[in-house]
């Protein structure tokens, strides 16, 4: 996942240009070419915006619009373990509210913190498109439905594995 190698700033323009030209440096791409960024690097730091912009030939604007519109993108790297617990109405319905406080309250972080160990950074999301399954909650990417915090502790566990 992380590249733990590529934390100094000609890192990361080195491979944020390398992520452009495997992608023919097309604007459309831009999406999948943040994506493999994320992947790659762990985040999407400002650092590198002008760069993605320099080889899409598209304004810093746009590509910052991109990152900060959808929550998959994240400008800090966080912590080992990613958990998005949904906060829409259908989960909100079925105790989500109440689960993230306690799930914060346990690991020492408020929503959107990563805690001071960097094992786990907490986040809400608005719809994870498991409404049926309310509430629901995405560790690592991987969605975890009827979510209670037992079943949620066993999924970070597992993630920390």
């Amino acid at each position: 996942m992380t590249n733990p190698f590529l934390d100094d700033a000609l890192d990361l323009v080195t491979a944020t240009e390398n992520a452009c030209a495997r992608h023919h440096n097309d604007p459309a791409a831009l999406l999948e070419i943040l994506h493999d960024l994320q992947e790659e690097v762990g985040h999407v730091p400002q650092v590198i915006l002008p760069t993605i912009a320099k080889a899409l030939n598209l304004s810093r604007a746009e590509v910052h619009g991109v990152v900060s519109f959808y929550h998959d993108f994240h400008e800090t790297a966080g912590g080992t373990v990613r958990v998005q617990v949904c906060r829409a109405e259908a989960c909100q319905s079925m105790g989500a509210l109440d689960l993230i406080e306690r799930i914060c309250r346990r690991h020492g972080v408020t929503l959107g913190e990563t805690s001071a160990d960097g094992g786990i950074t907490i986040e809400p999301v608005y719809c994870l498109g498991n409404c049926a399954l309310s509430p629901a909650a995405m560790v690592n990417g991987r969605p975890v439905g009827r979510v209670t915090e037992e079943r949620l502790d066993r999924a970070i566990r597992e993630a920390r594995a």
